[in-house]
């Protein structure tokens, strides 16, 4: 009977000690899959990065020059933004801050303008004409210009138009095969959600 009762007790430690190393195992998996897809976000961007430091502007499939401002009312400008259907015509400034974002639409993540990445321009849905508010309008296949700061104008195409929730960032992805693409953000009337446009040169 006291053979027996040892024989449990050695059997329950077991399973409790494999139960245990299970988890254990698990969660160092779970924590190297994490760490496996930063790093492969980190490389895509250093990528990115790399491409904007050594190629040349040949690769952009410029429209025509145009020469920009480098400053807007005393912000560095980035780019310029022109969307003919809804009659906008922005600076798109450098910096990402409130207060900015109270003179104009901003940069808010991602590669540099008309080049391969993903450029992600932020602004509010109401104010100065400048702003995102008629962006709402926009279909599929509707035209966009981008200007960057060296005079090459890019012709975009939309090609997807959604919402989301303000915590989900998956519009910010800089993964697009290595395509130029441009994504113009905003909120929705009530605020609870973001429009999210996106275009490709």
């Amino acid at each position: 009977m006291y053979k027996t009762k040892i024989r449990k007790s050695k059997y329950i430690i077991i399973i409790l000690i494999l139960t245990i190393l299970f988890f254990i195992l698990f969660n160092i998996q779970s924590e190297e899959n994490k760490k496996q897809e930063i790093l492969a976000e980190k490389v895509d961007s250093q990528i990115y990065e790399n491409y904007i430091s050594n190629e040349s502007t040949d690769k952009v499939k410029t429209v025509e020059k145009e020469e920009i401002e480098s400053e807007f009312k005393g912000y560095k400008v980035s780019s310029k933004l022109y969307v003919p259907k809804i009659n906008l015509e922005t600076y798109v400034l450098e910096e990402y801050s409130t207060k900015a974002l109270l003179t104009s639409v901003t940069k808010f993540y991602g590669s540099n303008p008309n080049q391969i990445g993903n450029f992600c321009i932020a602004g509010h849905n109401y104010g100065p004409e400048n702003m995102f508010q008629n962006i709402k309008n926009l279909d599929i296949d509707d035209e966009i210009y981008l200007t960057d700061i060296n005079g090459n104008k890019m012709k975009y195409t939309i090609y997807d138009i959604y919402t989301v929730l303000p915590n989900d960032t998956k519009c910010l992805s800089q993964r697009t095969n290595g395509e130029i693409e441009l994504t113009l953000i905003t909120c929705t009337f009530d605020s609870e959600k973001r429009i999210i446009i996106k275009a490709r040169a």
